[in-house]
């Protein structure tokens, strides 16, 4: 398996771009998402915000709470 993609994030300089495998370890270690797997690209990577993303997308009437 390689783990060697074009890579579509846009951190060129990054000892990373394009090791997929290397990316997504790093960023689980940092608690935070590749640019790839983020479901809105605006910025803020964490999971937090990919718990808010994802509830006020899946539950438009619900109201995100801290306590995940």
């Amino acid at each position: 398996m390689s783990c060697f993609k074009e890579c579509i994030c846009p951190k060129t300089s990054c000892p990373r771009h394009g090791k997929c495998c290397e990316c997504v370890v790093n960023h689980k270690e940092t608690d935070s998402l590749p640019y790839c797997l983020f479901v809105d690209n605006n910025g803020d990577k964490s999971m937090e915000n990919l718990y808010k993303k994802l509830k006020v997308r899946f539950e438009p009437n619900a109201k995100f709470d801290n306590k995940v």
